[in-house]
């Protein structure tokens, strides 16, 4: 595994902050040198002095890539994290910390490393179902509960910095704009709405679904959002007018996911038809139809560069899927059940996850990813990590439906 980026550490205001510079492109035929001159370019924090440093860093990158190691994986830790069973999972973008939302009506933070549970986000008064970085930056959090809020917190302090009401119904999924400029959240109550991070000002509703909204996501550039319903329809919207673009019709049952890849030309959706679905995000076309999995697919993802897409289905397996040929390139079995969508009485929750690899990618990669977080009866939370321990990138999780989503009232 190969994380292709670098991270910068610097002090502003006296205060220690982080960018990341990712490296998608990086091959073992790039020029180094000239990669980094381009990168100073753009990037004033690489100054003279540091530019031997940066390459030595980069060509370390580069010198992985021809690496084909098996590598060993073995329980890393088992939490017990909260005291009602969880619902979601989310990692920053450098994997040093995530978070768990639950039944218990918290939001927990961690310390990947070890263990250590950080703080305690304390405020909502219901399941606390949607929960989210706002990556790559991670001194943010946002929960979405099905008290019908979402709420905005400090990584670093736990304060709370806005509470957003206005849905009518449980939200279920949410995500931050990869600018961190908004939250978009998704309701129960068929809407979905854009909220101001700085003020905590509601911006664009989004209406004109049938049924509840489960899924939703910005593209890179934050000038399009997708959400996905029950009503078996994907909605491309104009971010800045709240205008529909776009419905993507095709699936023959509810929506489970749906996702940009990374320079906004691709959407892939996935649906309780047991099918995933490529379409053109300018046009709003449907590209290819990936077939094979035998029950509902409950999740899938792009990689960080485009070329692949991983999806996780009730029939119990995982696949790979070239998005260029759009054949299935690797199946992922082992699980004994499905790969989970029930919270409460679930023995398998599995959250998504991409991780960032070479070109030489591996199969056993992808499956660490798709074993990563499991949840047992007694509300025990796993999660399994290298022996080599390295960073990965960016959570996608699971949805539950509403008939199976029932939460103690709140009092």
């Amino acid at each position: 595994m190969l994380f292709q980026c670098i991270i910068l550490e610097y002090v502003q205001d006296g205060e220690l902050k982080t960018k990341s510079i990712d490296l998608l492109d990086l091959s073992l035929d790039t020029n180094v040198g000239a990669l980094v001159e381009e990168i100073r370019k753009a990037e004033p924090l690489i100054t003279a002095s540091r530019k031997e440093q940066v390459i030595h860093l980069i060509l370390r990158l580069q010198e992985k890539l021809g690496q084909q190691e098996d590598h060993k994986f073995y329980l890393f830790k088992v939490l017990r994290a909260h005291i009602l069973p969880l619902t979601n999972v989310a990692f920053n973008k450098s994997g040093s910390c995530f978070i768990t939302g639950s039944y218990d009506r918290t939001c927990k933070i961690w310390d990947t490393a070890s263990g250590e549970e950080l703080r305690t986000l304390d405020g909502h008064r219901n399941v606390v179902y949607a929960i989210a970085f706002n990556n790559p930056y991670g001194d943010k959090i946002a929960t979405g509960s099905f008290d019908k809020t979402c709420k905005l917190w400090s990584v670093e302090t736990g304060k709370c910095y806005h509470t957003f009401r206005g849905h009518t119904a449980e939200i279920v999924c949410l995500s931050f704009n990869l600018q961190s400029t908004l939250i978009a959240t998704g309701s129960m109550d068929t809407t979905a709405k854009l909220w101001d991070i700085q003020n905590g000002e509601e911006v664009v509703v989004l209406t004109g679904h049938s049924a509840e909204i489960i899924a939703l996501s910005f593209n890179t550039t934050g000038d399009r959002i997708i959400t996905g319903s029950f009503d078996h329809t994907v909605a491309v919207w104009d971010v800045g007018t709240g205008r529909k673009l776009h419905t993507l019709i095709g699936h023959r049952a509810e929506i489970s996911s749906a996702q940009f890849n990374w320079d906004c030309s691709l959407i892939v959706t996935g649906s309780m038809d047991k099918t995933c679905m490529l379409w053109n995000a300018v046009t709003g076309t449907r590209v290819a139809t990936l077939t094979g999995h035998d029950d509902e697919v409950l999740d899938v993802c792009f990689d960080y560069t485009g070329q692949r897409i991983a999806t996780s289905s009730a029939d119990g397996s995982a696949r790979v899927y070239n998005a260029e040929t759009k054949k299935c390139i690797a199946k992922l079995e082992g699980h004994g059940g499905e790969i989970s969508k029930k919270c409460g009485q679930v023995t398998k929750v599995i959250v998504l996850t991409w991780i960032n690899t070479a070109e030489s990618f591996a199969i056993h990669y992808f499956k660490f990813t798709a074993l990563l977080y499991s949840q047992d009866e007694d509300r025990t939370c796993f999660y399994v990590l290298p022996q080599w321990f390295s960073n990965f990138l960016g959570s996608r999780a699971l949805y539950m439906r509403k008939t199976l989503c029932g939460a103690p009232a709140a009092h």
